[in-house]
């Protein structure tokens, strides 16, 4: 499975640190750094906070599913 979320590359886009981040959010860098490298993921009230600070669509924080249209329609046609 590949990475979940996209707040790094959302923090460096707004130029935002993990440090900043976690202080927010009055967390460890740590957990911080885990959500980042998608060792770990947020909660979905704590990706709410996230996206609020940075001032993104939450959608934004969360890279695509794998349900792409053609996989849709290859299960369509299955049934």
């Amino acid at each position: 499975m590949g990475d979940i979320n996209r707040i790094k590359v959302i923090l460096a886009e707004k130029k935002i640190s993990n440090k900043a981040l976690a202080e927010h959010l009055e967390k460890r860098e740590e957990t911080v750094s885990r959500w980042c490298k998608n060792r770990q993921q947020p909660s979905l009230e704590d990706l709410n906070k996230i996206a609020e600070y940075l001032r993104v669509d939450i959608r934004d924080l969360l890279n695509e599913s794998d349900w792409s249209e053609r996989k849709i329609e290859e299960l369509n046609r299955k049934v």
